[in-house]
This record gives structure tokens, C-alpha cells and sequence, in this order.
């Protein structure tokens, strides 16, 4: 008697027996959908760098907030745009800023719903970089770089600016934020952020960090959208190089032993490595950042006729899951957790 056949293929004959077998698992409770708050009343504008992505003001968002917590999508990511700008971001924490009052309008109609905010400096600075410029900051870089129109870079004085995220990260807790999440990339602005909350009695208030943030190429059509591309030079100086993981192991361990609750890598699909070797390694609840590059890369693809754009959506969705992320925000959550409650019919 021979060596029984082996045919792989058992295993992917219907779709009844490919789902009894899978080993990568994607939820809806898994998405956080990211959105944009603007001042103003009764706007819902589209923003055309972002497909099926609007500008929303404070009394506006709850109504889109509402319809994500109908999807069954556990939580929300607020990004605030400035409508003044000044050499410290001062409206990032303004009691009657956008954020803060779109919160409130949030948490009264859907209560239920988690409010994460991102905390930065960087759409509320006059010089668009995440921090306070040093008096000094402007530091002539090498010649052969002026001719591209970056003859300087900046220079972020850390600690006066960890100062003001935690008063930022505060005023969205007074508002009623679940989570804040500082994306800045400054040296031990989760500690500052947490002792803040903590002294101020927000024990409760979470803290997701962006601890792997990398100086990426995807990001353009947020910027274009958040008004948040610096004014010059770029955030090389502070956001990681995109060559380096080992970094990465280092910067997520500080964050946690500062305390985060947890961590994020962002972006996503180019540091699916980086999400992988996070999840292995530490023990806490990792998010990914399938960012805007990302999502108009496929959007655009989808347009011009190569591709199905739900089907390639829910391909990079299972890929970042199945890296190790826990929580994916996406600004493709709405479609995802429509298309995953069509697939459970």
C-alpha cells in the first residue's frame, strides 16, 4: 500500500469548508473610522482628495457618527482642522474647539460609541510641523538640497511640546473622549500625556499611541485634507526613518512602560513586518493605520478600471489582520462592515 495522496485543494473545495478552516479572522468590531471636524454649522463637504470622505462640522458629525455605530463599528477617530494658526497650535486645546465640541455632540446622540482623538500639533501650527519650533530651528541644510525647495528642517523643542499635547489630550478628555491618541512622535509625550490625565482624574481615559509612526510617502492626501503639510522643510527629524525596525521594538516598548494602553504602527501595508513583529512581542492590543495613500491608491486603481476595489479592500484588510493587528482604522470601515454583514447572509 502507497503513501496516501495529498491534495491540498480538500481543504478549499466550497465555501462552506474554506470557512471552516480559516485561520485569519476579520470583524467589524476590528475597524475604527477616521474623520475630519472643521469649525462652522451644517457642513458636510467632500474632500476631493479622499473618495467618499467629507469635511464635517461639530454639529454635522454626529449624524455620520451615528451611522458608523449602526454598521456595528465600535469607534470613531477625530481629527480636528484649525481655523486659526499660530507659532504653538493654541486651538488644538481650545475649550470650544471643533474636536472638543464634536465629542459632546457625539456622546449625545450615539453614547455608546467610542471617541478616539488624534492629539498633534501639527494641522493647528502656523509652521504645520507637530511641535514647537525651537528660536533656532531653522538650520541651513546641505546645499544641494536648496534647489528642491528644502533648504531648511526643523527643529522641534521636545519637552515644551509634550507639555502641550498633554494639555490638548486633556481638554479632549474633559470633552468626553474615550481614547487619545497622540501621533506627534515627540520623546516621552505618553508619560506627559498620562500623568496629565491622571492628575486631572482621567484614570479612565485610554491612551493609544502612535508609537511606529514613519516618515511615509502615504500620507499626502490627509495633508492636503488636514491642511497639516509643514510649511518647510519635512518630519524626518522626528518621525521614524522608514529602513528601520529594530527602532520600532524600542519606541513601542517606551510607550508601554509610559503607559500606553495601546499601540499603533502607521502605516500599514509597507510595515506589515513591523505590525507582525509588534504583536509577537508585546503583550497589549496593537492597532495598524491603513492610511490615506493607501486607501486612494486602491480608490484610484478601482476608477481607472484594473481592479475591483471591494475585493482588493478586503484583501489589504485580511492582510493587516493577518500580520497581527487588532484594530485596523480605515477610512474603508463604512464599505468593510457593510460588505462583511453581506457576506454573513
Amino acid at each position: 500500500m502507497g503513501f496516501p495522496e495529498i491534495r491540498m485543494r480538500r481543504l478549499r473545495s466550497s465555501p462552506s469548508i474554506r470557512r471552516l478552516v480559516r485561520q485569519t479572522t476579520l470583524s467589524v468590531d476590528d475597524l475604527v473610522y477616521p474623520l475630519f471636524v472643521c469649525e462652522g454649522m451644517g457642513v458636510k463637504k467632500p474632500i476631493k482628495a479622499m473618495t467618499d470622505c467629507f469635511h464635517f462640522s461639530p454639529d454635522t458629525v454626529a449624524a455620520e457618527a451615528a451611522e458608523v455605530a449602526s454598521l456595528g463599528i465600535p469607534a470613531v477617530l477625530l481629527f480636528g482642522l484649525a481655523s486659526k494658526k499660530d507659532d504653538v497650535g493654541s486651538e488644538a486645546w481650545a475649550e470650544r474647539g471643533a474636536v472638543q465640541r464634536a465629542i459632546k455632540e457625539i456622546k449625545k446622540l450615539v453614547p455608546e460609541l467610542l471617541v478616539i482623538t488624534d492629539v498633534c500639533l501639527c494641522a493647528y501650527t502656523e509652521s504645520g510641523h507637530c511641535g514647537v519650533l525651537r528660536r533656532s530651528s531653522l538650520v541651513a541644510r546641505d546645499p544641494a538640497h536648496e534647489s528642491r525647495g528644502t533648504s531648511h528642517e526643523a527643529r522641534i523643542d521636545n519637552d515644551s511640546t509634550c507639555e502641550l499635547l498633554a494639555k490638548t489630550a486633556l481638554s479632549h478628555a474633559q470633552a468626553g473622549a474615550d481614547i487619545v491618541a497622540p501621533s506627534d512622535m515627540m520623546d516621552g509625550r505618553v508619560s506627559y500625556i498620562r500623568q496629565c490625565l491622571e492628575k486631572n482624574g482621567f484614570n479612565e481615559t485610554a491612551v493609544m499611541a502612535y508609537s511606529a509612526k514613519y516618515a511615509s510617502a502615504f500620507y499626502g492626501p490627509f495633508r492636503d485634507v488636514a491642511d497639516s503639510s509643514p510649511a518647510f522643510g519635512d518630519r524626518k527629524s522626528y518621525q521614524m526613518d522608514p529602513v528601520n525596525a529594530n527602532q520600532a521594538m524600542a519606541e513601542i516598548e517606551l510607550d508601554i512602560e509610559e503607559g500606553a494602553d495601546i499601540v499603533m504602527v502607521k502605516p500599514a501595508l509597507c510595515f506589515l513586518d513591523i505590525i507582525h513583529r509588534a504583536k509577537r512581542r508585546f503583550d497589549c492590543p496593537v492597532a495598524a493605520y491603513n492610511v490615506s495613500g493607501e486607501y486612494m491608491m486602491l480608490n484610484a486603481a478601482a476608477q481607472a478600471g484594473l481592479l475591483d476595489r471591494d475585493a482588493a479592500m478586503m484583501e489589504v484588510l485580511y492582510s493587516i489582520k493577518r500580520a497581527g493587528a487588532d484594530i485596523i482604522i480605515t477610512y474603508f470601515a463604512k464599505a468593510a462592515a457593510r460588505e462583511l454583514k453581506t457576506k454573513l447572509k
